[in-house]
């Protein structure tokens, strides 16, 4: 059966390391016999540009009639200056997540062994490095909630949820952690938040239904300290929309480099649209210089979840490890006595080593 793609490259770096992920997937086509049809649409400030929004109506056909979205990035200075409202990002990516209720973002922080020395952290809090997967809420809270005012003297916006957003995402969270170390923190504030208050209560009841999982509860300014004091006591972190955003960034600059962080936004159908979580880079965009690795991997996030190719995820989680104990490394990771790689190489490496 065909399997197919819409391929949303974007702006900046979209297009260079999007290349790659496709290429790594066309050789995990021939060699694990899968069939994939790949269609191209605009998006973001190319979109803008050509089509005067930055999620055209032909582009939204194209992902409805795809079964998973495969994202680059949006954005850069050219269309800062638009209403917030019609730029790239606000404009595209929180309308795709809204039409097709992507409630439900994994964001996996992995050190891969070679590149321990790349975190900003010492050694010795790391220690054989970190493997953390934040499941973060993607269609609640602030960003969300209604009403939202932005006035010449005052502002609000207001952080809703339901009990039924809450306990899709808490079941995510916790099967997350059944296959994983069974250990699931949830974070909130509800020492000072009603909506964290029901938040908490909601966790704790979707809790009793999976009694071998270790649940324990952190404030998010607590958090925000623990994963750079000891990042290695996490495993499947929990979190509402705004501070899952906030503690996902914070862990991605952990693991060294935002290049080598992939990750999936998923509705209970399981279509899903899987991007890197870093942005269009557009300082260096055209340089042949962007590390692919986080858009390779977040094709294999889509083997994986949506396609149910686990073992194929796994082959590419297999090659990009064994490419970097090879020592090849791109500009934002390079280390001392490595060889350093440009764009196409390193998708090149990854692809022979499936």
């Amino acid at each position: 059966m065909t399997k197919k793609v819409a391929v949303l490259s974007g702006d900046g770096i979209g297009p260079e390391i999007m290349a790659e992920a496709l290429k790594v997937l066309e050789r995990v086509g021939v060699k694990y016999n899968l069939k994939f049809e790949f269609t191209e649409a605009d998006v973001g400030g190319v979109a803008i540009d050509k089509h005067g929004k930055a999620l055209p109506e032909g582009t939204l056909k194209t992902c409805e009639g795809s079964d998973a979205i495969l994202f680059g990035a949006v954005g850069g200075p050219k269309w800062e200056k638009l209403p917030p409202e019609q730029q790239p990002e606000r404009g595209a990516l929180l309308p795709l997540r809204k039409h097709f209720d992507l409630y439900a973002n994994l964001r996996p922080a992995k050190i891969f062994k070679p590149l321990i020395g790349s975190s900003p952290l010492k050694k010795e809090i790391l220690g054989d490095g970190i493997d953390i997967l934040i499941v973060r809420e993607l269609t609640g809270g602030a960003y969300f909630g209604q009403p939202k005012v932005l006035g010449a003297e005052k502002a609000f916006d207001t952080m809703v949820y339901t009990k039924k957003e809450i306990v899709r995402i808490a079941k995510i969270a916790f099967e997350a952690a059944m296959k994983r170390s069974r250990k699931l923190t949830s974070i909130d504030k509800a020492n000072v938040l009603s909506s964290m208050v029901l938040w908490r209560r909601t966790v704790e009841e979707v809790g009793k239904q999976y009694p071998q999982v270790q649940l324990n509860h952190m404030y998010v300014d607590n958090a925000a300290q623990q994963l750079v004091k000891w990042p290695a006591q996490f495993d499947v972190i929990l979190a509402e929309n705004m501070f899952g955003d906030i503690l996902s960034d914070e862990a991605a600059i952990i693991t060294g480099s935002l290049g080598m962080l992939p990750s999936a936004s998923l509705n209970e159908k399981n279509f899903g649209l899987y991007e890197p979580i870093h942005g269009s880079a557009p300082d260096i965009a055209g340089n042949g210089i962007a590390n692919p690795i986080a858009q390779i991997l977040s094709a294999g996030m889509m083997l994986e979840y949506t396609f149910s190719q686990g073992k194929v995820a796994q082959a590419i989680e297999d090659a990009v490890a064994k490419t970097l104990d090879e020592g090849y490394r791109t500009g934002d990771i390079m280390q001392e006595g490595m060889k350093l790689v440009k764009t196409k190489e390193m998708g090149d490496l990854i692809k022979e080593r499936i």
